[in-house]
């Protein structure tokens, strides 16, 4: 009598690696965003019945095979003495999650072994690889750990196209300290309302030299002390220090530009800024109101394209912020997926969208009034290039340099021109956890 297969509710884990596989395929075959899958009305359905500790897990054995993809690779090639099958692709994800399981997170083997084996018995067309699903990841369990020694510095994880771009405009060293940056795992970065030491303390987390608190604890946001009660919201340290550069913004008018999901409004609205939010999106804009709702924070929020939106603030604004639409580039510790849905070929693409972002920003604002543009890539072309090309076709701007001042023990994230640029591998600490920054670059201009 044949053996009856499990379902995914009878075995405990199996759901949430087969939601896993579901999501690791949109990403790689089907070019949808994490954030796409996760959250909101395209989140995938089995996620409403996933207990939170399953999903956790969920989500970290996700972020963990993009953040390894390349060195993954690499392994199982050495392990598969045929290659990949091309005709089964749960196969392809059961290998996958296996042997990010046995490599990098604390399951045991013959757990991510067996859950692999499961995962493909329980899908049609990948049945038949049962036995070598098995057989792969009893060597990866026994040869594996020497297969990623073998590459530990070739900067595999990234897509060659982009380690390429950075060690030409970063030098090597540098893109090798970025991309070993990347692989680490992110800790969670928040910005408080007041007493970041307090709220580091509560969170068992750590005050940044940027103010913001970075916590190691994991679990669902809005089940940790004070969230529900608005006493603070996520956001990279990194992202926290662009709307900082407008100064003293008590009483002005400061127009947010692509505003959603609203860290950057919130922060504005709490320091005393008559906030304007703009953002085509109407998901997140929705998004934007509930955070500005928690946190007891007032902003008008307007759902609108940037390029098009017509003003009734006849003298301008006192301030804009411009978090331009991007590449993400320096969002990939945070967002491993960027690294694989992001093309060279996106980045003409999106400098003309800046470009036109930019010439919006400035017929809105007043004389004397600042602007800051930022971005979350670490592309050139849209960061110093943009700016550079402002300058040269709008005479009445000028830069205003960021003062060392500004940053405190931060000043080496000022470049030559007196722009921000923070890089992954910036912030070191002892433990690779406390460690880190998303990607930022971030230009002040003056009317």
């Amino acid at each position: 009598m044949p053996q009856r297969i499990a379902t995914p509710s009878e075995v405990p884990g199996l759901a949430a690696r087969r939601i896993a596989a579901d999501i690791l395929d949109g990403v790689l075959h089907k070019h949808r965003t994490l954030d796409d899958q996760l959250d909101g009305s395209g989140a995938h359905p089995g996620l409403k019945t996933l207990p939170d500790r399953d999903r956790a897990l969920m989500r970290r054995l996700v972020a963990t095979i993009l953040r390894r993809l390349g060195t993954l690779g690499h392994v199982l090639s050495r392990l598969l003495d045929r290659g990949m099958p091309t005709d089964a692709p749960r196969a392809q994800s059961a290998l996958l999650i296996g042997a990010a399981q046995i490599l990098w997170m604390d399951v045991p083997d013959h757990a991510a072994v067996d859950l692999s084996v499961r995962l493909v018995q329980s899908d049609r067309r990948a049945a038949k690889y049962a036995g070598l699903v098995n057989a792969v990841l009893r060597r990866c369990a026994r040869e594996g750990e020497g297969l990623v020694a073998e590459v530990k510095g070739e900067m595999l994880d990234l897509p060659p196209w982009l380690t390429k771009r950075w060690i030409a405009h970063y030098g090597e060293a540098i893109a090798r300290e970025m991309a070993a940056a990347i692989g680490h795992e992110p800790s969670l970065d928040i910005t408080v309302k007041a007493d970041s030491t307090q709220w580091a303390n509560r969170l068992h987390g750590m005050t940044l030299p940027t103010g913001s608190v970075r916590t190691l604890l994991q679990g669902s946001v809005p089940m940790l002390p004070g969230f529900a009660e608005g006493q603070w919201w996520v956001q990279d340290a990194a992202a926290a220090l662009p709307a900082r550069l407008l100064g003293d913004v008590a009483g002005k008018t400061i127009l947010d530009l692509c505003a959603a999901p609203g860290g950057k409004t919130a922060q504005l609205a709490l320091a005393g800024a008559e906030v304007t939010a703009i953002d085509r999106s109407p998901a997140r804009m929705a998004r934007l109101r509930d955070n500005l709702n928690r946190l007891s924070l007032q902003a008008e929020a307007i759902v609108a394209d940037a390029c098009e939106w017509q003003s009734t603030n006849p003298d301008g604004f006192d301030g804009i912020l411009l978090d331009a639409p991007c590449t993400s580039t320096g969002t990939i510790r945070r967002h491993p997926d960027v690294a694989w849905l992001r093309e060279e070929t996106d980045i003409a693409q999106l400098v003309g969208l800046q470009k036109r972002l930019l010439q919006k920003a400035v017929s809105l604002l007043k004389p004397g009034g600042k602007l800051v543009y930022c971005t979350c890539s670490l592309e050139p072309e849209e960061g110093e290039a943009a700016i550079a090309s402002l300058l040269a076709a709008e005479p009445g701007l000028r830069r205003l340099p960021i003062g060392p001042a500004e940053l405190g023990e931060l000043a080496e994230l000022i470049g030559r021109e007196g722009d921000l640029r923070t890089l992954p591998s910036h912030l070191p600490h002892a433990d690779p956890r406390f460690a880190g920054l998303d990607g930022f670059y971030a230009a002040r201009l003056v009317r």
